[in-house]
């Protein structure tokens, strides 16, 4: 099946739709989400990505990110996409969103227009094994220790969207 991602401008407005891996190879604006779920007891759920990802394989990330459809919400997509990568939906708050830029070894580039959204699950967990390696809870004292101590092991998005969702978890908690 043929992916496309839905081109934006810097304000999210829609610009036009190109094939995924096109607007990834071109560095193109699009937009994307990022999905945090958190325990009651205020640890964050972490994937490691299967080594068969386009990129980034292997690496440690936030619970799941990915592309909304053309013409398709872009909560629903994030619900949707937590659902076929790790087995549960729940209820999802849009928190923020932020752009960011990275490049990859492979000449692949995300460039996206990225909306974050927060869950709250304790329940069962079902990775799909073709999206996920395996998965564990997290403080966010220890994922940022982690992140000082070993840096290449996770993402790069999820090393500029840390810090934003530890600021508004803080935020949150005033």
């Amino acid at each position: 099946m043929l992916e496309e991602v839905i081109l934006v401008d810097e304000f999210d407005t829609p610009v036009g739709v190109m094939e995924k891996m096109e607007a990834h190879r071109k560095a193109l604006l699009h937009r994307a989400f990022s999905v945090f779920i958190f325990s009651r007891k205020g640890d964050m759920l972490l994937q490691r990505r299967a080594l068969s990802k386009y990129h980034s394989g292997g690496l440690w990330t936030n619970a799941c990110c990915s592309h909304p459809r053309p013409d398709e919400d872009t909560c629903e997509a994030a619900r949707r996409r937590l659902s076929e990568e790790l087995g549960f939906a729940v209820p999802l708050k849009k928190i923020f969103d932020f752009t960011y830029r990275s490049e990859f070894d492979n000449g692949l580039t995300e460039y996206e227009f990225d909306h974050v959204y927060a869950g709250w699950y304790d329940q069962g967990i079902y990775p799909n094994p073709e999206e996920v390696s395996e998965y564990r809870w997290l403080s966010l004292e220890a994922i940022q220790a982690e992140l000082a101590e070993f840096p290449s092991t996770y993402t790069s998005w999820f090393h500029l969207a840390f810090p934003l969702i530890k600021s508004w978890i803080e935020r949150s908690r005033v």
